[in-house]
């Protein structure tokens, strides 16, 4: 099971972003979805969860900036996030809880992440 964000990448201030998921290898059911991010020197944070039904969740500083989705049929997720910030610089990361069963039938739950994409936020 793999994940793989991508549509990092430069963006000027006051500008748009929009960060892809895509998910690859057995998966039988991915439930929660989320995006985190770490910024140089800093922890690694919250920005959105989203359930299999499309509740979301949002990290309070980023409300009204941010938007995330995701199409179960394809076991993707994206992120919209708008008037970026330098502040907003950082590597993005996308997770998922994810079910698969083994050759054997186990069942084997997880939560995966993917190997980030980097965003900067500069003139």
């Amino acid at each position: 099971v793999q994940l793989q964000a991508s549509g990092g990448g430069l963006v000027q201030p006051g500008g748009s972003l929009r960060l892809s998921c895509a998910t690859s290898g057995r998966v039988s059911r991915i439930d929660n979805m989320g995006w985190y991010r770490q910024a140089p020197g800093k922890q690694r944070e919250l920005v959105a969860v989203i359930t299999t039904g499309g509740s979301t969740t949002y990290a309070d500083s980023l409300k009204g900036r941010v938007t995330v989705s995701r199409d179960n049929a394809k076991n993707a997720m994206y992120l919209v996030m708008n008037r970026v910030k330098p502040e907003d610089t950082a590597v993005y990361f996308c997770t998922a809880d994810i079910l698969y069963y083994t050759d054997d039938g186990a069942p084997v739950a997880l939560k995966a992440w993917g190997q980030g994409t980097l965003v900067t936020v500069s003139s």
